[in-house]
């Protein structure tokens, strides 16, 4: 048993299977986890519902005897805990982020129940796309920049009077929705002929494809003075939630990407001594 942590540079591996399903494409991410203990109980909740994926961003203390002590035999989801320096990092091949917040923020996110999740998010990786759930810290949660990373929030409508959850709670329910909406993709596609559906679309946009995307895009709306003096990051809020909803896939990223390379070199050509 050792606490040496893991690192990935660019995207976080699944785990080798024979047969992947939607399962192997779902990983719990903890934000900032100040209790090692914490850590245990997460993956002992993700253990009993059939999940594997722990990722864990820049934690207070890496995880210890305690972890294992609260894993209570979900020593293998500990062992193959992946350690990342930052949430970008963390979810960088994601098609799908999904951020469990308490309480509403500031930035304008869609709002989903636990249920509507797990199956928004099963049915993603379902389609081969990755899927992360992400949980903050224990006291303070996600910060507004790391929400904006995320597609859309989750909140547990616990008891308003008493609506504080323990982390390894809150990774429990999330696991739990998941683990429906799993058998139930699978009770749906038995016997389904994958190759009878319609015809089928370039891999999703990748959460990491999406930033470069919205970085370029950013880039370019300051060349052509679209703002015009004005703050740029409510129409860039806005235009992330746009082309977020349109579910983009990688050909159709490059197309943009390409109408954008070209916008930026008229914008240049137009500017005089240029």
């Amino acid at each position: 048993m050792t606490s040496e942590s893991k690192t990935v540079p660019d995207s976080v591996p699944a785990p080798a299977s024979l047969v992947p399903g939607p399962a192997d494409r779902l990983r719990v991410v903890l934000v900032g986890t100040q209790h090692p203990g914490n850590i245990g109980s997460a993956a002992r909740a993700m253990k009993t519902m059939g999940l594997s994926r722990l990722v864990l961003v820049a934690p207070e203390k890496a995880p210890s005897v305690e972890s294992y002590a609260l894993a209570a035999g979900a020593d293998d989801v500990l062992a193959g805990a992946v350690t990342c320096a930052t949430l970008a990092e963390a979810v960088a091949d994601c098609r799908l982020v999904l951020g469990c917040t308490a309480r509403s923020r500031r930035v304008a996110l869609e709002e989903l129940l636990p249920r509507d999740a797990a199956a928004r998010a099963v049915g993603e990786a379902a389609a081969g796309a990755e899927v992360a759930l992400v949980f903050g810290r224990e006291r303070t949660g996600l910060t507004n920049d790391e929400l904006q990373l995320c597609h859309a929030s989750v909140h547990i409508p616990a008891n308003p009077d008493y609506s504080s959850l323990n982390l390894a709670a809150a990774v429990q329910v999330l696991s739990y929705e998941l683990r429906l909406a799993v058998l139930a993709e699978a009770g749906s596609a038995a016997g389904v002929d994958s190759e009878s559906g319609p015809d089928k679309r370039d891999p999703p946009a990748s959460h990491a494809e999406m930033e470069g995307f919205f970085s370029q895009l950013a880039d370019t709306l300051d060349a052509i003075d679209f703002h015009k003096g004005r703050a740029p990051d409510s129409a860039m809020r806005k235009l992330r939630r746009l082309y977020l909803r349109a579910g983009l896939d990688s050909r159709e990223v490059r197309i943009l990407r390409g109408i954008l390379a070209d916008a930026q070199r008229m914008a240049s050509l137009a500017r005089p001594g240029e």
